[in-house]
């Protein structure tokens, strides 16, 4: 069984890490341009953004990824009130893929067109975002971590619907090359079908709220 560590310190420092190793993780996606930057001439930014239009490309995707798995990160450790060593663990393996997402992402600019370096870019958001599930998981099992009425604001099911659309965005782009990272807009949709299961959801919550007042 994962031992329940509940010191206030502790738990600041796991989310501290935490946020620092996002922060330097979207500072590494940045170097390439600065370096490549700092042989630019004045009169050819124009040719200049075009030769590093991949590496700006796989930026600005890598960082709306990091932005958007830091928003989750956050909104989940709102709720969370204790740590275990499990959730720490995850939490950990979680760290690794988004640390490790600059390199994918500079080989994936350097690659251009190759399908391995395709692969490894979103495996490696795969990853990260099965962790996240994985993670949330171990929060809504574990009412140690968490109060009760906390619950309802976690959001399993648009954790698995992100990692589904990522994992079936690596498949197509190993089955349909000509697609590439493209094929990671499959999230869009899946952020929809999420909405939806949510807003659907609200009224039975709402519901089963009202008939225990009632009932009291």
């Amino acid at each position: 069984m994962s031992r329940i560590l509940r010191t206030q310190r502790g738990l600041d420092r796991l989310v501290n890490f935490s946020d620092a190793t996002v922060a330097i993780a979207i500072t590494l996606l940045l170097l390439p341009l600065v370096d490549a930057a700092s042989d630019a001439r004045a009169d050819r930014v124009g040719e200049f953004l075009s030769e590093h239009q991949g590496t700006l490309i796989a930026f600005f995707v890598s960082f709306a990824v990091i932005a958007r798995m830091w928003t989750m990160h956050h909104r989940l450790f709102e709720v969370v009130h204790a740590y275990s060593s499990r959730l720490m663990r995850v939490n950990l393996v979680w760290l690794a893929s988004i640390a490790f997402l600059p390199f994918a992402s500079n080989m994936l600019a350097a690659a251009g067109q190759n399908p391995a370096a395709r692969a490894l870019y979103i495996g490696t958001i795969a990853v990260a975002s099965l962790t996240f599930a994985l993670m949330e998981g171990v929060v809504i099992r574990d009412p140690s971590l968490r109060s009760d009425t906390d619950r309802d604001l976690l959001t399993p099911t648009n954790s698995w619907l992100t990692f589904a659309a990522v994992l079936l965005a690596l498949i197509l782009t190993l089955i349909v090359p000509i697609g590439g990272v493209w094929w990671l807009l499959l999230l869009v949709p899946a952020g929809w079908v999420s909405d939806f299961l949510e807003r659907r959801g609200k009224p039975h919550r709402g519901t089963g709220k009202q008939g225990e007042r009632d009932r009291s």
